[in-house]
């Protein structure tokens, strides 16, 4: 079958240089951590295998090679070791795909071989790669390498990127949206290490509730498939239509351990979690999602919370605030981090180191605040406890607060006392 793409034998003028030198290509830019992509094509063999592409990654701290095979109904990932990954790269060059392409920082090289089996190199300097990079231009520094691959099939049913040329490519108009995934996928990453979930073989349940058309659900997915772990990853949305084109996909690529659910997280009831997620729930949604994610056991919170609706009209201004807090966006503003400070101590108190920082909206919207908590190993000393609640009283008392939804719900848990 294979028979006119093997490369003719050594005695033929010129013919394995080529070859062979798009193969110290490639492991210069292993070597060198240059490597962003490699995508073997034209397939000629008895599977239904479309493409073979193959990252970088770092696996308990070592390089490794990550090959997707895509077959026409299904998904292969298989992680090598460098040299090996190099070797069976190597073996299949010629033998079983027709053209390579490898992307570098700088480069963009393409091997391809004739009917007659000859190997022809391309190589050109790459002066920028906008598209990629979610609008990033090229420079001398060289570029970050980006958790997520845009060959993963499922971007193109979700509308991420589409096929130019036989080269998969960004959709130009999802630039900022792919920038935004990888941003959130940088955070969730590091969350993910300071939690000790990321040793090959955790099993990873994660819910997203409000997953919407489900870009991180489908995100983190890949992500914690790619480090080799076993994700178990479910995404929640109220609406019906979304759920289903999400399980559609997920049938449709065969891809294991992903699904969609129609659902609202407030008649959620107990599950077993490392990881809770949901972005833009509006108002107490953000609470009673935490509030999951704590009766889950979750290692990892991750809210961007909205809408804050329930503290504000609660507000009594301080004297000494009047002057600030007279116009109404300060004193949005100002419900907005009492609110978010709150939550943020609750889930200290619960044992979790918590963070409140910025993240790139996933949407064209101001509401780009995330609530972080990674849960403690050894939990929360008798001393800093009572400290904390120190600090909601005192928050409370300053702002006249009577009610903050989260708080209420720990109180009925029996985790806090009384107000």
């Amino acid at each position: 079958m294979f028979s006119s793409l093997v490369p003719p034998p050594p005695g033929s003028p010129a013919a394995p240089d080529e070859r062979e030198r798009f193969v110290r290509l490639l492991r210069t830019a292993v070597a060198e951590r240059r490597l962003e992509r490699l995508l073997l094509s034209k397939y000629e063999g008895d599977d239904d295998i479309e493409r073979l592409t193959i990252r970088l990654i770092e696996l308990r701290g070592e390089p490794t090679l990550t090959f997707l095979w895509r077959h026409a109904t299904k998904d292969i990932t298989r992680n090598h070791a460098v040299e090996d990954g190099v070797n069976e790269i190597q073996r299949l060059l010629g033998a079983s795909f027709a053209q390579a392409n490898l992307d570098t920082a700088t480069q963009q090289v393409q091997l391809r071989f004739s009917r007659k089996g000859k190997p022809l190199l391309h190589v050109a300097r790459k002066v920028a790669d906008a598209g990629r990079a979610g609008g990033e231009e090229a420079g001398h520094d060289r570029q970050k390498p980006r958790a997520l691959s845009l060959d993963s099939p499922f971007w193109r049913e979700l509308g991420v990127t589409h096929e130019v040329k036989g080269r998969v490519d960004l959709v130009p108009a999802m630039a900022r949206k792919w920038k935004q995934i990888n941003k959130f996928i940088e955070i969730f990453a590091a969350a993910v290490r300071h939690a000790g979930l990321a040793d090959p073989g955790t099993r990873v349940r994660l819910a997203d509730f409000g997953s919407g058309k489900g870009y991180l659900t489908f995100a983190m997915h890949d992500y914690l498939q790619g480090l080799g772990l076993s994700p178990d990853v479910q995404g929640v949305e109220l609406r019906p239509d979304m759920v289903r084109v999400g399980n559609e996909a997920v049938a449709r690529h065969g891809l294991q351990g992903l699904r969609f659910e129609q659902g609202d997280v407030r008649a959620r009831e107990d599950m077993r979690l490392e990881v809770m997620v949901a972005l833009h729930a509006c108002d107490i949604a953000t609470d009673y999602a935490m509030h999951v994610g704590l009766r889950s056991g979750a290692r990892i919170i991750m809210c961007a919370p909205c809408c804050h609706k329930e503290v504000r009209p609660q507000m009594r201004t301080p004297a000494a605030l009047r002057p600030l807090l007279q116009h109404g966006i300060h004193l949005g503003q100002e419900a907005e981090m009492v609110t978010d400070s709150v939550r943020a101590l609750l889930l200290e108190l619960m044992g979790y180191d918590t963070q409140v920082i910025e993240f790139i909206a996933l949407e064209h919207t101001s509401k780009n605040k995330m609530v972080l908590a990674v849960k403690r190993p050894q939990g929360v000393s008798t001393a800093r406890r009572a400290e904390l609640v120190q600090q909601l009283q005192d928050i409370k008392q300053f702002y006249g607060l009577r009610q903050q939804t989260l708080e209420t719900l720990l109180i009925q848990d029996g985790h806090l006392a009384t107000a």
